[in-house]
């Protein structure tokens, strides 16, 4: 038994060595959980590091990649591939660990993009000296979604609808501009992605970092630039299949 547990854990590693631009999320707790439940069945790969060894079970009951030990040491996180991640969440319930995991990951890659959990709104200021580009306080998302609630009903009716991942109604898609690519120097009204899939463009983030909500027809779209796009599922494969590009 112990033996057949090893091989396994040799093929886990394996697994992991072999991932590029993936996500580390640090932290399965009830938040942590959350997350990676969400990220079932999307195209993004991930691996889990967590200490306590009855989450460890559970993390092994979802077959997912995992590595067993303290995110905020070094050695941890590369076994988990900080050096091949893409974007790490930190999402534990402890903000000096979070604040500490920050600091660690942002020393070993000084570009990667790093998602943290704040339980304290005073120590969102921290995380962004650390180094986070975003930080998640839960419970003010969760008092700001409980106004919404009171005074705009039918909107989150419609926010819900597009951000449940059950529902096959509606779902938003973003696609970065390449170069070369059939987007590339043309503006949103040439292009003509309504009439050619269905789907619509409600934003457009540019390269520079700012938004355009909702856009006009007159903007170029220039690489580097991120597209936001709303419709059903179908739209968004017709989109792929008329533009040839790739989800993002």
């Amino acid at each position: 038994g112990e033996f057949q547990k090893y091989l396994g854990h040799q093929r886990m590693m394996k697994q992991i060595e072999a991932l590029d631009g993936h996500l580390i999320v640090v932290g399965f707790g009830r938040f942590g959980k959350l997350v990676c439940e969400g990220l079932v069945g999307t195209s993004l790969p991930f691996v889990i590091i967590e200490q306590q060894a009855a989450r460890i079970s559970e993390v092994k009951q979802h077959g997912f990649l995992y590595v067993q030990g303290d995110g905020t040491e070094e050695t941890v996180l590369r076994d988990a591939g900080i050096e091949r991640a893409s974007i790490l969440v930190t999402s534990l319930a402890n903000d000096a660990a979070n604040v500490f995991i920050t600091l660690t990951v942002r020393d070993l890659r000084p570009n990667l993009t790093i998602i943290a959990r704040a339980e304290q709104p005073n120590t969102e200021k921290k995380l962004r000296q650390a180094g986070a580009n975003h930080v998640v306080t839960p419970a003010a998302i969760g008092a700001r979604r409980v106004v919404s609630l009171l005074t705009n009903p039918t909107v989150i009716d419609f926010i819900e609808l597009v951000t449940n991942r059950s529902s096959v109604a509606i779902e938003v898609s973003d696609v970065p501009i390449v170069a070369g690519g059939p987007l590339a120097g043309q503006t949103l009204r040439a292009a003509n992605i309504g009439r050619l899939t269905g789907a619509i463009v409600v934003a457009v983030k540019s390269a520079d970092g700012t938004v355009e909500f909702p856009p006009s027809g007159d903007h170029f779209l220039m690489t580097g630039d991120v597209i936001v796009l709303l419709g059903r599922k179908s739209n968004l494969e017709q989109f792929h299949a008329t533009f040839g590009a790739k989800k993002g």
